[in-house]
């Protein structure tokens, strides 16, 4: 008898919400991304959401909101696109490259807000930072000289390691990363190797392979698919005795040891602040794409401790958080 009084109320209910309501435009927002997955929305996504309702925009009010999440099975991503342009929605907002290439194939009309581009301009998503043209502007999650940072911080924290794997998806890293990190390389002694990674089912007999080819360290560059599969990449380089620092501090959070590079929840902030501009009659070809000014060095103890190292201080120091 309670259940079907609740549903009389909840029936009732409705015409008092409808009415509270202001009436006007309602926006539709298609978010796509290939390392998330459904139902398991990332720190990025719940930022930019968050965001959006704080600029006015509320789901089952003014806004609708489409995700379309490949959960790592990039092929997917044409589809994916393909129904949300056929839904007509007012943005697309895109995560990397990937995903901003198949929107901008499948239209040049709806504006396209890429949030976690590493290369925009030299991957040919704009013609330039300041002036992107076309339809399609966002952020970019990569400034000159991070990833080195990479090897300097590990040098730091596990000073004996002469070899590091550099471990990301297929085809990674991008060329820029790439030269970055042999650079430092160079500069610290270390000689990189380079490892792929296709799916969760590889990455314990990669690690191991890296493990005995004499690297006793770990490199995790921007790359979509180490994302997906972050929490195995921690795990099993713990269980290999493989310290790494990763590009985000969703890693370490899973288990990873260290990582540095641009906030995501900061990006996803600021691409709802992009989204809201177009909405309000900016052209994509107008804004120019923006950089991180907001970046996260996060460094796991409890981990430290699995792997019997001890951080020095210096980087405890200038840790943005460390987890005990």
């Amino acid at each position: 008898m309670s259940r079907a009084i609740a549903l009389v109320l909840a029936l009732l209910a409705v015409p008092a919400v409808v009415a509270a309501q202001p009436a006007g435009k309602v926006y539709h927002v298609g978010i796509v991304s290939a390392a998330a997955a459904p139902g398991r929305p990332t720190v990025h996504w719940r930022a930019f959401l968050e965001a959006l309702g704080e600029l006015g925009y509320v789901e089952g009010r003014n806004l609708v909101v489409t995700q379309a999440f490949a959960a790592g099975k990039r092929e997917d991503l044409p589809a994916l696109v393909a129904g949300l342009v056929k839904k007509k929605v007012d943005v697309l907002v895109t995560t990397s490259t990937p995903e901003t290439n198949a929107a901008k194939r499948a239209t040049t009309r709806i504006p396209i807000v890429m949030t976690v581009s590493r290369d925009p301009v030299g991957e040919g998503l704009v013609a330039s930072l300041a002036r992107p043209g076309g339809n399609v502007t966002g952020l970019t999650s990569l400034v000159p000289g991070l990833s080195q940072k990479y090897v300097e911080l590990l040098k730091e924290a596990v000073s004996s390691t002469s070899r590091v794997a550099v471990v990301t998806g297929p085809g990674g890293p991008n060329v820029e990363i790439r030269d970055e990190l042999q650079s430092a390389a160079r500069q610290a002694g270390i000689e990189l190797s380079f490892f792929e990674v296709g799916g969760p089912d590889q990455i314990d007999a990669v690690l191991a392979r890296a493990r005995k080819s004499g690297c006793r360290a770990i490199v995790a560059p921007h790359d979509g698919r180490t994302y997906l599969h972050r929490r195995e990449l921690v795990q099993l380089a713990l269980r290999h005795q493989l310290p790494g620092i990763y590009w985000s501090r969703e890693y370490v959070e899973e288990g990873g040891l260290m990582a540095y590079g641009a906030s995501l929840a900061d990006l996803g902030r600021r691409a709802a602040s992009i989204v809201d501009k177009i909405l309000k009659g900016a052209k994509p070809a107008d804004l120019p794409v923006e950089q991180p000014t907001k970046f996260d060095f996060v460094i796991n103890m409890k981990s430290a401790k699995t792997l019997g190292l001890t951080v020095p201080q210096s980087l405890l120091l200038r840790a943005d958080q460390v987890i005990e």
